[in-house]
């Protein structure tokens, strides 16, 4: 039984030497952009009051924001934490309770924030298809624009130990297991976990918790948007912007979800995504292997693979496994990795 159940992600902070610059990509990128007391916000068209926040400093990830479902849970998380509940002086105002997990990110669980007014979403017009074709005598004109971004819908954070993140993360939020990652049979790499919302339906993942290589970080931050129509259109805008692309455009095997990926001045991933699963909390997990991370139904291929000679998945596959099992088995003697 967990502590509380979030609802959702909230949002994503970092800092970034330059704000008029953040502001100008995440224009383009379609977010709404505002400044008070020195930061940079930016929303989407969800009524939310803020969904991204860029503090001035040096580059880099500063937390991540979830979304209690009341004030109540949220006092409920501090008792159990040991830590106040504070009034967020932030657009929207409510509460919040900062915590700090395992490997030192810090977690911004907010509640009581205002809601502004929600913006209707663009109509989704009929497709013609061999099976049904109800757009008749009607052409399709699309005006060439910003992606229009909704919402936040997730993030992936890099953890040295799985397994210890994972239970941090489930104990205190309720995440649920969508997809297991394995590098190979009882090698789990990471997960990723949605939102326990009961009889209600919740995006596939909330949080990606990945155990790979290399310095911990943010991986990406994900923004839903219309449909793919605006999806494409965000792609053709942000191509003639001549902003930096990082992978798209696709869909992943696990979510489903039309991709499209991008980075912001400052080197932070930032995706676009369209028509994910969604799932109650009766779905069961399943266990997934590496290839379907790394692979895509259809699409552009993961970067690791778009070079003349890219490395072979099971390869990919081998060395992670490897490198799991070598940290599972420190963890496992201590005394003999200090030595």
């Amino acid at each position: 039984m967990s502590v509380i159940c979030v609802e959702d992600i909230a949002h994503v902070r970092y800092s970034a030497p330059d704000l008029p610059a953040m502001c100008s990509f995440l224009h383009d990128f379609g977010l709404a952009c505002f400044e008070q007391d020195g930061r940079l916000y930016a929303k989407g068209t969800d009524g939310r009051p803020f969904i991204h926040v860029t503090e001035p400093g040096p580059a880099k990830f500063l937390a991540l924001g979830l979304r209690a479902e009341t004030l109540a849970d949220l006092e409920k998380l501090a008792a159990h934490e040991g830590v106040a509940v504070e009034d967020l002086n932030e657009p929207g105002g409510g509460e919040i309770v900062r915590l700090t997990d395992p490997d030192g990110y810090s977690v911004e669980v907010v509640a009581g924030q205002s809601k502004g007014e929600t913006a209707l979403p663009p109509a989704d017009p009929p497709r013609n298809t061999v099976a049904a074709k109800p757009r008749q005598r009607a052409t399709v004109r699309l005006d060439p624009a910003p992606a229009q971004v909704r919402r936040i819908g997730h993030a992936v954070l890099k953890v040295r130990d799985f397994r210890r993140s994972e239970q941090w993360y489930k104990e205190r939020f309720g995440f649920l297991t969508s997809d297991e990652v394995e590098a190979a049979p009882d090698v789990p790499l990471g997960a990723f976990m949605r939102c326990n919302r009961g009889d209600k339906l919740a995006d596939h993942h909330t949080l990606f918790l990945a155990q790979l290589p290399g310095e911990l970080g943010i991986l990406h931050a994900a923004f839903e948007v219309a449909n793919l129509d605006d999806l494409m259109l965000g792609h053709q805008h942000l191509k003639a912007q001549k902003r930096q692309p990082a992978w798209g455009v696709g869909r992943h095997i696990m979510g489903s979800q039309v991709f499209d990926y991008w980075k912001d001045p400052f080197g932070n991933e930032l995706e676009h995504w369209t028509d994910g699963d969604l799932f109650t909390a009766a779905d069961p997990p399943q266990k997934m292997p590496l290839s379907a991370l790394l692979a895509v139904q259809w699409g552009a291929p993961n970067p690791m693979f778009a070079g003349k000679l890219p490395p072979a998945q099971g390869l990919v596959s081998f060395f992670l496994a490897l490198n799991l099992r070598i940290k599972r088995l420190l963890r496992r003697n201590p005394k003999e990795s200090a030595a």
